[in-house]
């Protein structure tokens, strides 16, 4: 439940797709492609952090063993949602 709670939360997803995209991103970077403020996105990897999902390194952040099977098991619903979005137009 603590993790569909942080997932839940506004940017929380962005984060985690950014990293799943482009690999480890410094801070900055990150803030810019998830076009969000510096506040909330600190705020989101502490959170993602704590559940082992997201870690730092020197080179930025990256997402960890649990991130990447997480990023993975949220496929095929990326995939529905294109699907939907599809039929929608």
């Amino acid at each position: 439940m603590a993790a569909l709670d942080v997932l839940g939360r506004r940017g929380a997803l962005r984060v985690i797709w950014e990293l799943t995209e482009r690999g480890q991103l410094t801070f900055r970077t990150l803030q810019d492609a998830c076009e969000t403020n510096p506040g909330l996105l600190n705020t989101r990897l502490k959170e993602l952090r704590a559940l082992a999902i997201v870690d730092h390194t020197d080179g930025g952040y990256l997402l960890t063993d649990h991130g990447r099977r997480l990023a993975k098991a949220l496929q095929p619903l990326d995939q529905w949602a294109s699907d939907w979005a599809a039929d929608l137009d």
